[in-house]
């Protein structure tokens, strides 16, 4: 286990942090290590080459080959070819009998998302005492799961008045998260305890309980695009689940211009696109995410919406739920007192 510890960190730091080039008889000039390039653009890879007759360079990416050499010209790196992230580049040399390495890491990342800007249509009273973790709108009816041990529950709001119509409490010592509608159903995720739960949309009514096992066993936010199961775990993936058997589907990684997108928590499916919370302390901002790239094509910076009295934590934005009739989004927050109609545009 402390080995590999060791490697781990040693990895990070060769290919994550961005440490120089390995510094040896031979080093790449081009490019510097942690280097951010747009995916679809192209590099030189150059080496610096001391006096020696070289007989092949062999590069690679992530250990895999990418091409190999008889000189010592620089070499057309096609970023296209490649996902996006770090991705670690390596030159094996040989020359006169012996061998060397040389290393660099580079950051693929897709372009600068689009900024949308909010129009507050209507606001409306929302339960101070409601730790929003997840929110639905269906057919006139608000759907609303709320956190903390003692607190959590799965509601369902009139929304207009703020009102409770109908309530499930979970036990005491569980820590509800988020929730999303299947046909008939409410998926309802808790935080630690790597247990979900299925109920009946109409009663409110549990009715299963599931496992999940994406790597850290947390459940953040979920929603559900007809087909699949979408949910996050505080990292920057988003993991695919069937929503009838709970078996994972896969994963994708969230890339914006700057690199992986982490804290994605409450999700909303919409049109094709996944609208997601980012859990930010007083930074009130939700991303729009491709699932099917992983690439943020549009950020909402919702920080002035709400001027209720905040707290540094536990107050933050989260809850985000959308009228399919009116195309606009209602949003809000943990311990919120109020919640917003918004519509989004591009700025």
């Amino acid at each position: 286990m402390k080995y590999q510890a060791f490697a781990v960190a040693l990895s990070a730091c060769l290919f994550l942090i961005g440490c120089k080039s390995q510094k040896g008889r031979f080093e790449f000039v081009t490019p510097e290590a942690g280097t951010s390039i747009l995916k679809g653009e192209k590099l030189q890879l150059a080496l610096r080459f001391p006096d020696e007759t070289v007989d092949s360079v062999i590069y690679s990416v992530d250990g895999d080959l990418l091409a190999s050499k008889t000189d010592t010209t620089a070499l057309e790196f096609d970023s296209n070819q490649f996902n996006y992230g770090n991705r670690s580049l390596s030159a094996k040399i040989y020359y006169g009998g012996k061998e060397d390495i040389a290393y660099t890491n580079i950051l693929i990342v897709p372009p600068t998302p689009t900024a949308y800007q909010f129009e507050v249509l209507n606001t409306y009273p929302h339960d101070p005492k409601a730790f929003t973790q997840g929110l639905q709108y269906e057919n006139g009816v608000l759907y609303e799961s709320t956190g903390m041990q003692g607190r959590s529950s799965l509601r369902k709001v009139d929304l207009k008045t703020g009102n409770v119509i109908q309530k499930t409490d979970l036990d005491g010592e569980l820590f509800g998260e988020g929730m999303t509608i299947v046909g008939d159903k409410i998926i309802f995720l808790t935080y630690t305890s790597g247990v979900g739960f299925v109920y009946d949309k109409s009663s409110l009514k549990r009715l299963q309980t599931f496992d999940y096992t994406n790597p850290n066993q947390e459940g953040w936010g979920i929603t559900y695009d007809g087909t699949r199961l979408i949910k996050t775990d505080g990292s920057s993936f988003l993991y695919f689940v069937d929503p009838v058997t709970f078996r994972d589907l896969g994963s994708i990684e969230v890339f914006d211009d700057r690199g992986p997108v982490v804290n994605l928590n409450e999700l909303e499916y919409v049109d094709g696109k996944i609208y997601a919370n980012l859990y930010y302390g007083d930074r009130d901002e939700v991303v729009i995410i491709n699932p099917e790239t992983g690439v943020v094509e549009g950020k909402v910076n919702f920080v002035g919406l709400y001027n209720g009295e905040r707290q540094s934590i536990n107050n933050e934005m989260n809850g985000i739920a959308y009228n399919a009739n009116t195309k606009t989004f209602y949003v809000t927050g943990k311990d919120w007192t109020q919640l917003f109609e918004v519509r989004l545009s591009p700025r």
